[in-house]
């Protein structure tokens, strides 16, 4: 009898136990507004997981979805508690210790983005736990929900014994409702497909813009990558639908750390994705630089040449059409890839010096490129030297990206250049993940399949609602070349439907090649950053029509895939009781001119309406002034 209440009381205890393991929690954390719900859960067997799930007006966004982050022990104590394991992951020996909530409803001036006023709300949980056999061994997740999206990342508190720890991978899940395509390309200059969530055959870019069978859009991306590695999305094994977050590389920390953010914007259309694009920037820290006022946005070109008898004429089209700044491009300095060449100094048959003080006279000023060989060894005695020449800005060649190291370092370079009141412009292969709020000397990256590439404009009217949902892109605009696989209003239209503070116009153009082109006046008054911006349609891959406000003044761009189309377009989006007059440029074919470019003019209001008729891989571009 003793041996069956021992028995009895063994099982009591263990039943005990086993419910105390298996307790679980389960949160929801909802946006300002109530349409999106992150339900927050975990579940105990013999070790903890932590999931979440994510809803959109009652539809399904994500599913149940895991979080996972994978360490290397051999670098801790946490051998100490564990089996040595090169494959830990972290969270499955913890315990549930506490949920904080904070909401944020601000705003924030930004001189230099799409939206002048930025807005930042949501609602943030912090989810604490700790490790069972290891206190004070902690991680936290923070989980934001705005109303345009959700942000998740990975904490880790102080170690009390000051440890750092190796990330070895980290597993987040995105698994999609049965059905999604994503807009799959393979590198930051890729070309995009649209594939179902099976048979990749590698990782995909970021941001993913993904098309959910119930209607909605999602871009899932990351943001605030500054001091970590770069995530890619690839599929899990094995299951299909289910996106998983891929690191570049190990990464290396001492706590307190935070990897960087996690995000899904939800979108009813796909113009909401670039309509709520800010959220990314909410995700970075504010601006750095106390005194943003030599930072300044406009156009740009390029001096082909790179000669004395070129530059004089170079500046002087740029000075008469509006043209801001002009690019001394790569090899001024002698070869770009030879650790050899040295940036302080000009190693062409080119008085740099004359033509920067040249262009300050006639109002342009001038950049130079630097290849990455040059700025790892020399950066910190090239940028003074810019910066007493009277250089603007620095274009940054071919930058490692994607490993813990050059992140960190391209960072450093950015902040020095910075520190030298040198803006910057950073090509190939880079993306950024909303730093340019931090430090907004970054005027524009590349990371993207521009107009070097002479890409068609089927693949024109998918990158707005894909690579610049991320942020600003360096497309460089063509307008002569003939190369060109898009007309020439197309390549106008661009200029309104692309964002970047620094706006790369006429990159493989010379000025003799403009010679009676009416329509630079265009280019001449278009400005490179907004106070409102909105997306008035659009479609991934077959149209898109952009309307963006600077101060009194509308842009209109619309552009059409490789197939012509006509386009209702209502004024409703300008202030009621104003009138406006349109200058509205068209593709003509029967005009007997270099571009078959038409203007005309009408006066418009917030009632009036038009129709774009968009020819094949056409577009149109407006200018609305406001009459007195």
């Amino acid at each position: 009898m003793r041996f069956c209440i021992y028995c009895t009381g063994v099982l009591v205890v263990a039943l005990l136990l086993s419910m105390t393991c298996m307790a679980e929690v389960k949160e929801n954390v909802n946006s300002p507004n109530g349409d999106l719900q992150l339900i927050f859960y975990t579940e105990s067997a013999n070790s903890l997981k932590a999931f979440y799930s994510l809803n959109y007006k009652g539809q399904v966004v994500v599913q149940k979805s895991e979080f996972d982050i994978v360490l290397d022990n051999h670098l801790s104590e946490l051998a100490m508690a564990i089996k040595p394991d090169d494959n830990y992951h972290f969270i499955n020996d913890m315990k549930f210790v506490s949920r904080n909530d904070t909401s944020v409803n601000t705003s924030w001036n930004n001189a230099f983005g799409e939206r002048s006023t930025v807005v930042d709300h949501y609602n943030q949980s912090s989810f604490l736990f700790e490790k069972r056999s290891k206190p004070g061994y902690q991680l936290q997740i923070d989980i934001r929900v705005y109303n345009e999206g959700v942000a998740i990342r990975y904490h880790f508190p102080l170690n009390p014994k000051g440890l750092y720890y190796r990330v070895m991978k980290e597993n987040t899940e995105f698994v999609l409702p049965e059905g999604t395509k994503a807009w799959y390309h393979r590198w930051a200059q890729a070309p995009y497909e649209l594939l179902p969530l099976e048979n990749w055959v590698d990782e995909s870019e970021r941001p993913l813009t993904c098309v959910l069978p119930n209607g909605l859009y999602a871009s899932i991306g990351e943001a605030g990558l500054v001091d970590y590695a770069r995530m890619k999305l690839k599929l899990k094994d094995g299951e299909p639908g289910t996106l998983v977050s891929s690191l570049y590389e190990s990464v290396d920390q001492i706590t307190p750390f935070s990897t960087p953010w996690r995000f899904i914007l939800v979108a009813e259309t796909p113009g909401q994705l670039l309509e709520n694009n800010d959220m990314i920037l909410n995700l970075n820290a504010p601006c750095e630089i106390e005194n943003a006022d030599w930072i300044k946005p406009g156009t740009i070109m390029r001096e082909i040449a790179q000669s004395n008898e070129n530059s004089k004429a170079q500046i002087d089209f740029s000075a008469e059409n509006g043209v801001d700044y002009l690019l001394y491009d790569w090899k001024w300095y002698g070869p770009a890839f030879d650790f050899a060449s040295d940036a302080s100094t000009v190693s062409i048959d080119l008085d740099l010096q004359k033509w920067i003080e040249y262009g300050k006279e006639r109002g342009v000023g001038i950049w130079v490129y630097v290849n990455q060989q040059a700025l790892l060894t020399q950066m910190r005695e090239i940028f003074p030297i810019y910066k007493k020449w009277g250089i603007k800005g620095v274009k940054f060649g071919f930058v490692q990206v994607g490993s813990h190291r050059w992140t960190q370092w391209l960072h450093e370079a950015i902040q020095l250049a910075a520190d030298n009141e040198l803006m910057v412009n950073i090509h190939d292969e880079f993306r950024t993940t909303g730093e340019n709020r931090t430090w907004p000397n970054i005027m524009t990256v590349e990371g993207i399949r521009g107009n070097e590439e002479f890409p068609d404009a089927t693949h024109n009217t998918i990158l707005p609602f894909t690579r610049f949902v991320g942020g600003i892109g360096d497309y460089t605009v063509c307008y002569m070349d003939k190369r060109l696989k898009t007309t020439h209003a197309h390549q106008l239209a661009l200029g309104v439907v692309y964002f970047s503070p620094l706006q790369t116009i006429y990159w493989y153009d010379k000025p003799e090649m403009l010679d009676g082109v009416a329509e630079t006046e265009y280019f001449k008054n278009l400005p490179t950053v907004w106070d409102e911006t909105k997306v008035l349609a659009g479609e991934i891959g077959q149209y898109a029509v952009v309307a963006r406000r600077s101060g009194d003044e509308w842009f209109v761009g619309a552009i059409t895939n490789n197939q012509g189309r006509e386009l209702p377009l209502s004024f409703d989006f300008l202030p009621q009781g104003k009138k406006y007059t349109a200058q509205i440029y068209t593709d003509d074919a029967s005009l007997n001119t270099k571009t078959n470019v038409k203007l005309s003019t009408m006066t418009v209001s917030s009632k009036s309406n038009i129709s774009a008729n968009l020819i094949d891989s056409g577009g149109m571009a407006i200018r609305l002034i406001p009459q007195d």
